[in-house]
């Protein structure tokens, strides 16, 4: 007598039992490396002094560097899995959620919590507050960067402010001053800008990506020149060129914003 087929009951066997494991050991590897990156910046921090500041935010501009080759190694050996998604998404929430809020808060209002100016005080309070709310919003970032991917269009722009370019404009200006914050004034600026980041990672927004750069097809001679003298500009003039690259991009997609607005406001007025 024949056996039923277990297609006839709406049960097909699987093949292969064994789940399918491992990972894809080169884009992972940069992955780990950023959230390696992403720790040591915590512990640097944690210690509190100057130099060790100073090595927090590098450790984030180096985090950043990784997270830049994984998606590219990613993409250009179509290595793509759902688990690297997720891993990089973990990676760098430590790297460039919580390492940069810890880092602003040590570095922004640590030195005036001994002052007895009550407005000092009050600063110092409402700091928490607002390392946690970059905190939260690299978070809300990631998320829906997952779920929604890109902005319309293509790989051309972000939706909202990325997370690691916000946690680069916070590690470029204690990199480039070093010294703690000791005005309860100056402090009250930079929780406003670290607050300032936190709203554009949440926005919609548009700033570039540069993902949709033909890096595999042939380009002008002088753009590795260029390259090569921003590396140098990098390497030896690093305070000042990190500084202006995190604030230009910072600038620029405020102002690629404002232009979008007025210039939709006076079509629809001479509409």
């Amino acid at each position: 007598m024949k056996e039923p087929d277990q297609q006839e009951f709406g049960f097909v066997e699987p093949r292969n039992h064994r789940l399918r494991r491992g990972v894809y050991l080169l884009p992972s590897a940069f992955t780990v490396g950023n959230l390696l990156c992403g720790f040591y910046a915590v512990l640097a921090t944690v210690k509190g002094e100057i130099v060790d500041l100073d090595y927090a935010a590098r450790a984030i501009g180096f985090a950043i560097v990784f997270d830049a080759f994984d998606g590219f190694v990613a993409r250009a050996t179509s290595t793509n899995t759902e688990f690297g998604k997720q891993l990089d998404s973990l990676a760098d929430m430590v790297s460039f959620g919580i390492a940069p809020a810890i880092l602003a808060y040590t570095w922004g209002v640590r030195t005036i919590a001994q002052s007895d100016i009550p407005e000092a005080r009050h600063i110092y309070d409402l700091a928490w507050l607002v390392s946690l709310a970059f905190a939260l919003c690299c978070a809300w970032r990631l998320a829906r960067f997952n779920v929604q991917g890109m902005a319309p269009g293509g790989l051309k722009y972000f939706l909202g402010m990325p997370c690691p370019a916000a946690a680069g404009m916070i590690a470029a200006v204690v990199h480039a001053w070093k010294v703690p914050i000791g005005d309860w004034r100056w402090s009250a600026a930079w929780l406003m800008l670290v607050l300032l980041l936190a709203a554009l990672m949440v926005s919609t927004i548009r700033f570039v990506s540069f993902k949709s750069i033909p890096w595999g097809k042939r380009q002008h001679s002088l753009i590795i020149v260029a390259v090569g003298l921003l590396v140098w500009s990098v390497v030896v003039y690093s305070e000042i060129v990190l500084l202006l690259i995190a604030a230009s991009y910072t600038v620029a997609g405020l102002a690629t914003y404002l232009v979008r607005l007025v210039r939709h406001r006076l079509v629809s007025r001479t509409a």
